[in-house]
């Protein structure tokens, strides 16, 4: 189990360096970029192999322990130390991360987006898988600023040499965002770790906060909030996120949606709410109103994009729509509640499942039409795209109502259980003022409900003024085994939802007592 948790961070370290170098005659193939990205399908899926590996050695009945852990002396003089491990809370997101990764690499194979040498492009996705892994595992502060840090550079150049139209404005808005957020959350991270002594996160955790006053607390809370709330993203510092995923390829946007965003909510659960709970309880309140504010703001702005006549961008739109879900995340965490917060870590995984899949599909449209406006998907579909390409056309379909909490999908336990938690938040928080987030959230669901039957009422059905339309390629063999596994996550989550919250319930309870429960 050791071993596991540190082959999955090394893993795909190796595979970039290797992806950089001649391959060997025999593996070449029918071309040297065969090989590498073939390369990079070997190591996601040994990747993967090692994550389904370590779930299954994993001790399901102690979720609250961390299992699989390394610790060894890296800076003796700053006390930092390589310290590994994972718990309930962090195996569910390293094992999605492990599975987008491959399912990114697998879907590049056969569909490499437009840009320089396949090589850079698979180094650079193995670099960017290392870093999100590790940030998922590490229990150290400064270690999880590194790797924090780790993803910018692989995701600008992703952005920035194999994106589309715009895509240079987009990177640098993206790196320049997550960079200046990067530096105010360091300096919190030093301050806690310069005032306790320490940068473990597991002995922070345990003293809860009683080693640091209310105002170095509260500063840690302000400054590591802010890094972790441009990366989320929390309205309004939400801007570069439209942009990144528009210009992005089809896999960049599914890796950004699905797995980056989620490096912001996961350091708000694994370092603020034990490390700094009275700065926390102070800053939960606003943190919740702009949580709201954002679920209804990102609902509004889908619906202005999905009216026919505004030249809306789908993935523009689904990019908004990641505002408004991942507010539903940050209500959960600002109720500081056993309830809210598992609301908050099953939201985390079945935007990543869904949205990852949603920007799937969009990535399809746009290469079968050329483009991903909506006013021209509408008219270019005729009588429906379910008639065009009916397999295509179901799964948007079915995508779509997940998104929007269709109750039996994963997408309806997350923001349900976020809701309750806001309705009754922790002790000490005002209960008015919760209530009216409730509200607001609650409205936002209908909003979301809203623009999504929008967009498939006008690309799935289309135009019935633009007459009919000759048939669509459907549903390609390697779209296919790479959209299935989403699929059957997504049913079995809404089905089966004790599957995520028996791991992560236990961590959290123990989590919010500062580990004496």
């Amino acid at each position: 189990m050791q071993f596991l948790l540190a082959f999955m961070l090394a893993a795909p370290l190796l595979g970039a360096v290797a992806a950089l170098l001649p391959a060997p005659p025999g593996l070449k193939g029918r071309s040297p970029e065969q090989a590498v990205l073939r390369h990079g399908v070997t190591v996601t899926g040994v990747v993967l192999a090692a994550a389904i590996a370590l779930t299954v050695g994993f001790d399901h009945d102690a979720p609250s322990r961390f299992q699989a852990t390394t610790d060894i002396s890296w800076i003796p003089a700053l006390d930092v130390r390589i310290h590994l491990g994972v718990d309930g809370i962090s195996l569910p997101l390293l094992v999605m991360t492990a599975l987008l990764f491959f399912l990114c690499a697998l879907y590049s194979y056969f569909k490499l987006p437009a840009g320089p040498s396949p090589k850079a492009f698979v180094a650079l996705l193995l670099v960017l898988e290392s870093g999100t892994l590790a940030t998922f595992a590490v229990l150290d502060l400064l270690l999880f600023f590194l790797a924090f840090e780790m993803v910018l550079i692989p995701m600008y150049f992703l952005i920035a040499r194999w994106g589309g139209a715009q895509r240079q404005a987009a990177a640098w808005k993206f790196i320049l965002y997550t960079l200046l957020g990067s530096v105010v959350m360091l300096l919190g991270l030093l301050l806690i770790g310069v005032t306790a002594d320490t940068f473990d996160m597991v002995a922070l955790a345990s003293d809860n906060g009683r080693g640091l006053t209310h105002t170095t607390q509260l500063l840690a809370v302000l400054a590591i909030g802010i890094g972790l709330a441009v990366k989320t993203p929390m309205w309004p510092l939400h801007s570069w996120l439209p942009d990144a995923h528009t210009a992005a390829p089809t896999v960049g946007s599914v890796l950004l949606a699905g797995v980056l965003l989620k490096m912001g909510t996961y350091g708000f659960v694994r370092i603020l709410l034990p490390v700094t709970p009275d700065g926390m309880a102070t800053v939960a309140p606003y943190l919740g109103a702009f949580a709201a504010v954002g679920i209804v703001y990102g609902s509004l702005a889908c619906l202005a994009l999905a009216r026919k006549g505004n030249k809306g961008d789908l993935k523009r739109l689904i990019a908004y729509s990641s505002v408004g879900h991942m507010g539903f995340v940050l209500l959960g965490i600002a109720s500081m509640t056993p309830t809210g917060v598992n609301g908050a870590l099953f939201a985390n995984i079945a935007h990543g499942l869904i949205t990852g899949l949603l920007f799937f599909l969009v990535g399809a449209l746009k290469d079968r039409y050329g483009t991903a406006d909506l006013d021209t998907l509408a008219g270019a579909t005729g009588a429906a795209l379910y008639g065009r390409a009916p397999r295509l056309g179901a799964l948007l379909a079915f995508a779509a109502v997940a998104s929007l909490g269709l109750p039996g999908l994963a997408g309806f336990w997350g923001e349900m259980l976020a809701l309750f938690g806001a309705f009754d938040p922790a002790e000490g928080l005002p209960r008015a003022a919760f209530l009216t987030y409730t509200a607001v959230g609650a409205f936002g669901t209908l909003l979301t409900a809203a623009y999504l039957l929008v967009v498939v009422r006008r690309v799935c059905m289309g135009d019935p003024a633009a007459g009919p339309a000759p048939a669509l390629a459907d549903v390609q063999r390697y779209e296919f085994a790479a959209w299935t596994p989403l699929v059957a996550l997504t049913v079995l989550a809404g089905l089966w939802p004790a599957l995520l919250l028996g791991l992560t319930d236990p961590a959290v309870q123990q989590l919010l007592a500062g580990g004496t429960s």
